[in-house]
């Protein structure tokens, strides 16, 4: 055991939470994991025991707590991937960086106006021009990335790309 746990919110709910998981789980990666529940008189003890900013997704190695899903995904891509969370190719690196990056700062309309929820489907939606423009963005980087491999991925083979983008896809 690589004394390893990840403290997540309801993967249903939390698209944070569930890139870390993602990749955690595709690669195989063996952890623990803990289920804090949200928005219940539990949860702020639960926070505060478990997460330094009191926030989810928490990976816990030994005693060291690493909190954020952009550097959980490149912890675990170090220290357990042997740098496989990755595509080799530094210019095909480069474009998964920036994708993440962008999913991880952008978006913003697309997250207020289309909330994760896996298990709700809304019928006749129609997105507001900051959504749409939110949406289209997406749909150009996937498929940028798309066209610079042959896929079945993002960026050829699953990577940490894949792991952050799992979620729109789902949102959409």
């Amino acid at each position: 055991m690589n004394n390893l746990t990840l403290v997540i919110a309801n993967k249903n709910y939390s698209s944070w939470s569930l890139r870390a998981w993602l990749l955690m789980t595709q690669f195989k990666v063996n952890f623990q994991e803990i289920r804090i529940p949200l928005d219940t008189p539990e949860t702020p003890a639960l926070m505060n025991q478990h997460s330094p900013n009191r926030r989810v997704p928490v990976l816990k190695i030994g005693k060291l707590s690493v909190w954020d899903s952009l550097a959980i995904c490149e912890t675990v891509n170090e220290r357990f991937l042997q740098g496989a969370g990755w595509p080799s190719n530094p210019d095909l690196r480069a474009l998964g960086r920036s994708a993440c990056a962008e999913m991880h700062s952008a978006f913003t309309a697309l997250r207020s106006n289309m909330p994760m929820n896996c298990r709700r489907m809304v019928k006749g939606f129609k997105p507001d021009a900051a959504t749409q423009a939110d949406i289209d963005r997406i749909h150009t980087l996937l498929s940028d990335c798309l066209k610079q491999t042959d896929g079945p991925f993002l960026l050829g083979r699953f990577s940490i790309a894949d792991a952050f983008y799992a979620p729109v896809a789902l949102r959409l």
